[in-house]
């Protein structure tokens, strides 16, 4: 490696990790005081409060490293521009891309961290988040210790196209309480309504009480054809109790893996909208990593070009960071609606943003170097 790689990329290093953890401690900061009522009310002790606010790290690394590479990278070479460096650098016979090799190779290497983070570890801390904050933070000290806390308002699809709507769910003892679940065809046709006062798992199979089920004519449709009551049901649900706590996972912490196995699950439940979604999200984990090299490649044509006055360039690469990087993600934001809205494919929605700046990347530098 050059001399003046090893300096560039020092420089760069420094200043990211600065960003990085001035970006956690800001974000840890403002949430402690913000909830250092509920933490007293509640008797929550430091070391529980270490270890949540610990388990945030990844997914705060996650979001921040992105501004903070551009941060870094647009720092580093407007400095070296206000002093001067990048003219003799230039004048030495160096083109854009000798020049930007330190930062490109920086972005690339942040990427496929951000990538493996998003992918190792940002699920795993996610659900110790979780945990910690369910079983630690919101219940009171008398309540602790007892397990799990019950979950309210449960919602998902499931597996032959049925919706459930479950009042209560109690993971300790598998017990459910206000059932109703409704099953459609695959033109979104209701077929089979199920609503029960409570159920329980019983190892092999679920036990509804005071079922009702109510069947639904396959020509006419939302025509009854059948009521049937039961004071008690083994049902013929395939789900079971570790997959109603899976509905917990929140999705964005997933890693490809587990989407991918969580679209595959319900590729034919006939939910179209939502597996529309899951797959926008899907590639949306792909492509979230590359913002890093992508907006450091639009971004380093502005460090390298004069404007202004030397001594205002590191206060105005600062401000080129901030707009670039609202740009994209305002653009990808737009991008992922559309696709969600069913106006662009899934991976198109993902992948416009990155192409089309890009693209802008390369015709800037090639018009200005």
């Amino acid at each position: 490696m050059r001399i003046l790689d090893r300096y560039i990329l020092k420089s760069i290093f420094t200043i990211f990790i600065g960003t990085v953890l001035t970006f956690a401690f800001l974000f840890i900061l403002i949430d402690l005081f913000s909830n250092l009522q509920d933490f007293i009310a509640k008797s929550v002790g430091i070391t529980v409060i270490l270890r949540y606010y610990l388990s945030f790290l990844p997914s705060i690394i996650v979001q921040t490293s992105t501004m903070a590479c551009l941060i870094a990278v647009l720092f580093t070479y407007s400095n070296l521009n206000a002093h001067n460096e990048i003219i003799a650098i230039r004048a030495s016979g160096m083109n854009f891309w000798q020049i930007a090799r330190p930062a490109l190779v920086f972005a690339l290497f942040i990427s496929a961290s951000v990538f493996l983070v998003n992918e190792k570890f940002v699920p795993t801390s996610s659900m110790i988040n979780q945990e910690i904050h369910d079983t630690q933070i919101n219940l009171s000290p008398s309540q602790r210790g007892k397990g799990l806390p019950l979950i309210h308002n449960l919602t998902f699809y499931g597996l032959k196209n049925r919706l459930f709507f479950i009042d209560t769910f109690d993971p300790n003892t598998h017990a459910l309480q206000g059932i109703t679940i409704i099953g459609h065809d695959h033109n979104q046709n209701p077929v089979e309504k199920i609503v029960a006062e409570n159920g329980v798992w019983t190892g092999i199979a679920w036990k509804f009480y005071k079922c009702q089920i109510t069947t639904y004519s396959s020509v006419i449709p939302n025509a009854v054809t059948g009521v049937h009551m039961y004071a008690e049901k083994l049902m013929d649900i395939p789900e079971k109790p570790k997959d109603f706590m899976s509905q917990r996972i929140d999705l964005s912490s997933m890693n490809l893996r587990q989407l991918h196995a969580y679209i595959k699950r319900f590729s034919g439940s006939g939910a179209v909208k939502t597996l529309n979604d899951l797959r926008v999200d899907m590639h949306q984990k792909i492509t979230f990593p590359l913002r890093n090299f992508v907006i450091v490649l639009i971004g380093l044509p502005f460090a390298l070009m004069s404007i202004g006055k030397r001594k205002a360039m590191t206060f105005t690469s600062i401000a080129i960071a901030l707009v670039i990087g609202f740009l994209y993600y305002v653009a990808d934001a737009v991008g992922l609606a559309l696709a969600k809205g069913g106006a662009l494919l899934p991976w198109e929605g993902a992948w416009i943003t990155p192409i089309l700046f890009t693209l802008a990347a390369l015709f800037i530098i090639f018009r200005n170097f």
